[in-house]
This record gives C-alpha cells, structure tokens and sequence, in this order.
C-alpha cells in the first residue's frame, strides 16, 4: 500500500512528553496549524494547564497522564483519542529521560530507567500505534531519537545507548511496515543539542551542573522537523546542522572524534555555577516541573538551514555543504579545547 499522509491541519497528533521542550514545542505548533493533539506526560497538572491555554486559543487538544514505560498506560492513550477525536494520524514519540556521569557512575537501575523511557517507551509507543493506524489505513510514526545514536558521547552513556537502541528500532519497524504494505511512514527525527529542560532534567552523577554542548537549537526547530514528517513520509530528518556535522564527522573520523571527547567532551557538558531551577532537577523516576526551554544561560539557534535542504528533499546537499568544513571545524574545537 503507497503511503499516503493527510495534510497537517486534518491530522490528529498523539505527542508523548508533550509538556516540556521539543514535545511542548510540538503541541504548541501543530495546534496553531489547525491539527488536534493528544498531548501525554507524567505531569498531569502541567498537562491541565497546557490544555487550559491551548484551548482558549481555540485548540482543539485532549490530555492523558501516561508514563510511557508502563504497557498498559500507553494502550490507554488509544481511548482517549478516539474519545476525543475518532482516533489519530500521527504518533510521536518523544518522551525521554537521561543521566549524566560516567557508565560506572551510574547505578544499574538508573541505567534500566533510562532504557524503560527511552527505549521500551518507543517500542510500547509504536506497537500501540501501528496496531491503530492499521484500522485507519496507514499514517505515521514519528519517533525523536539524536544525534547520538551515530556518534556516542562521554558521560551519558546510558542515554547513547538507548538511542542507538532506538535507530535499530525504528530501522525494523519501518522495514516491516513496509513488508507488509501498511502505509504506515516511519520517520527518526535526530535533534542536536536542544536548548530544553534536559540537562536540569537529568539525573546528575558529575561533580558541576550538567549542560548541552554547542551550538544550540530552540525545541522549535526539532517541532518544525516532527510536523514536515507528518504530512511527507521521511526516513530520516536531522534537526540542526551542528548535530549532522557531528555524525558526519563520527563517521568519518571516529578515532579523531574520541580524541575531541578525551579532550573535551566532559568539559562542553559541565556548567558550573549554572544549575539552573532546583524545581526541574532530576525527573528520572517523577516528573518535575516542565518548560519549553532551558533554564541555564544558553544562546539557541532559532531556525536550522540544514534542516530546510531535508525538507526540500536535498540531503546530499546537505552532506556535501558540512562535510566539506568539517575538518576545520573539528581543528578548531580541538584548538579551543586545548586553550
């Protein structure tokens, strides 16, 4: 069966962590746009607050308190969309959770945490998807991986490793979508380094406060990515072109990338003296209070060129254009690192 997606403003959104950064960023867009959403978080009061001020803007957008890593709760998201809308077109899965500190740092059940929202929520997410869409003659599954599930990155291995999980994950499904002719489109939305709650978010094992490495993207851009995909089946988009340089440069260069971590890779995630609100710290097993964006001193790049030449359907422009400064770039960091 040819995929066929519907356009964005006839869809119905079902976003997983949809009350803080790249997920609310979605809500919030794909909304505006005219589509209805099924936004699902831990948080229920922040999930009742964000259908009170989408809804008096004339949203058209329904809440479910789910942790993605419990079966049974989303299977539960299925009802309420049909309840609320006749069901969905689109599924995204973009709840996550992390740790920063070294593997051995971090204890063995924060490492299952990490992989029980982060991979077997995507898993649960899509099951669940597929088995409605199905019924509804395809759609899509929009699944928010990263950069690191190309390129590993010290101190947040538990997290790297859920999403490389997550790619091979995504790979298999689609194939097997495909097999069976099931028009369902099957997308890896691979964000850089965001400018979310995340780093205040994470459970933190370093000695300074934990921070995202440069350049930065406003959550926007990454909602900008997931909405094209609704609509136009992709097998992969990158959000923010510093990120795509890094796997480029991975690929490439893999021993030349390590040196860049032995050298920097600690340092460019360590903010110290900038913790940023104690109110969001540590959400790992119970959510804390959510926001679309960091509260750390960051500057975020509010629009990415890379991501534009995907969506026009040139990616290799867009490997020619990075690839070709990414030794300068890399060069350059290991100068700064040095310094």
């Amino acid at each position: 069966m040819a995929i066929k997606l519907k356009p964005l403003r006839e869809q119905v959104l079902v976003v997983t962590g949809a009350t803080s950064g790249n997920g609310l960023a979605t809500a919030e867009a794909a909304t505006a746009r005219g589509a209805a959403v099924v936004a699902v978080a831990r948080n229920q009061a922040a999930l009742e607050a964000l259908r009170e001020r989408l809804s008096a803007k004339g949203a058209r957008i329904a809440i479910c308190v789910a942790d993605v890593s419990d079966l049974a709760a989303v299977e539960a998201i299925v009802p309420v969309a049909v309840a609320a809308f006749g069901g969905f077109d689109t599924w995204v899965n973009n709840a996550g959770a992390g740790t920063y500190g070294t593997v051995e740092q971090v204890p063995v059940e924060d490492h299952r945490r990490v992989f029980d929202v982060n991979y077997f929520g995507v898993l649960h997410g899509s099951l669940v998807a597929a088995r409605h869409l199905r019924t509804r003659g395809g759609g899509a599954i929009i699944n928010v991986g990263s950069i690191l599930s190309d390129r590993a990155i010290v101190q947040q291995g538990p997290y790297c490793a859920t999403k490389h999980a997550v790619q091979a994950l995504t790979d298999t499904l689609r194939m097997e979508l495909e097999q069976e002719g099931a028009g369902i489109s099957v997308t890896l939305i691979k964000p850089g380094a965001i400018d979310t709650p995340f780093p205040e978010h994470a459970r933190n094992f370093m000695n300074a406060a934990p921070s995202l490495p440069p350049p930065l993207y406003a959550p926007e851009v990454v909602a900008d990515a997931i909405l094209f995909a609704c609509a136009h089946p992709r097998r992969t988009l990158y959000a923010g072109g510093g990120g795509l340089l890094s796997s480029l440069l991975a690929r490439a260069a893999p021993r030349l990338t390590d040196a860049i971590m032995d050298v920097a890779g600690t340092r460019l995630q360590q903010k110290p003296g900038d913790a940023g609100d104690p109110a969001r710290r540590d959400n790992l097993y119970h959510p804390r209070a959510d926001a679309l964006r960091g509260s750390q001193t960051v500057r975020a790049r509010s629009s990415s060129v890379a991501l534009q030449i995907q969506k026009a359907g040139s990616p290799m422009l867009v490997v020619g254009m990075l690839g070709g400064g990414a030794a300068l770039a890399v060069a350059a960091r290991m100068l700064r690192a040095r310094r």
